[in-house]
């Protein structure tokens, strides 16, 4: 009887995850064949079926005449400078008020772990002022300073918690032996960091990647336009290439695929806190 009911509860475990996994791809999947049809397809004849004719002319549009290249480009510009940057301030941030003991630490990491609830919008009008004081207007820095200071707070605080599940004892260590606190940091922390650096270098991608907002306030030339901002400019007066448009919409969705592929095993590490690190 016991037998019988846990291949039932199995089963049933294994329903549910296929059924989360079709709806979970599922907008994935018809965004695909979006970018294979035409407007007529996509709005009558054939909505959710498979493409009729695979129109790949689709993706040439929309790389060559929508300026795909270009917002591809400072996408990728941005992103790099903002991953940077957010996880070598995070990492030695994170590793100062959790390892060091000096007064205010806690204090610290409070006050900066608040910015995680501090909306966009709030500071939007602050933003603009800053930018133009600093002589930053309608270049690419306009956007990376910003979006490194938005993401530190979220950041910070899943190193915090890392690290703090890291034993001491590896530090002392590495201190009897003679290493300073920088050896002990970038030789021994660092690679055991890797996982939760891997993570949250995603999480940053994906933020800078799909952030909209603040893009649109503070660029205004076009040709430094990210591919959120560039994607909306697909919509015409009259009428819009919908198929170009998810064509786009692929190509801008990809990267992220692509290194959640590569990157799954040290997602899954860093979702674990350490434990393996204790193991």
């Amino acid at each position: 009887m016991k037998k019988i009911f846990n291949i039932i509860k199995t089963s049933i475990i294994y329903i549910l995850l296929i059924l989360y996994a079709i709806f979970a791809a599922y907008p994935l999947a018809w965004m695909a064949f979006n970018s294979l049809k035409n407007n007529e397809e996509i709005f009558s004849t054939n909505p959710f079926g498979f493409p009729k004719i695979l129109r790949f002319g689709n993706y040439v549009k929309a790389w060559l005449e929508y300026d795909v290249v270009r917002y591809f480009t400072n996408s990728i510009i941005v992103a790099a400078f903002v991953i940077f940057f957010t996880i070598f301030f995070a990492m030695m941030f994170a590793y100062a008020i959790s390892r060091m003991d000096f007064r205010g630490s806690k204090f610290i990491k409070n006050y900066v772990s608040l910015g995680m609830f501090i909306p966009v919008q709030i500071v939007l009008i602050p933003l603009v002022i800053l930018v133009r004081d600093l002589h930053a207007g309608d270049t690419l820095i306009s956007l990376i300073l910003p979006y490194v200071a938005f993401e530190l707070p979220f950041i910070i605080t899943i190193f915090y918690g890392y690290l703090r599940s890291i034993p001491f004892e590896m530090e002392e260590s590495a201190a009897i032996d003679g290493a300073s606190v920088y050896t002990t940091f970038f030789k021994i922390i660092v690679p055991l960091m890797k996982p939760v650096i891997v993570t949250c270098g995603l999480f940053v991608l994906l933020f800078s990647w799909n952030e909209f907002i603040i893009a649109l306030v503070v660029i205004g030339k076009q040709s430094l336009n990210t591919l959120p901002i560039g994607l909306v400019k697909f919509q015409g007066q009259f009428s819009t290439d919908w198929g170009a448009m998810a064509a786009s919409l692929m190509i801008s969705s990809l990267p992220t695929l692509i290194l959640y592929v590569i990157f799954s095993k040290e997602i899954e590490k860093a979702v674990s806190y350490g434990a393996g690190i204790k193991g």
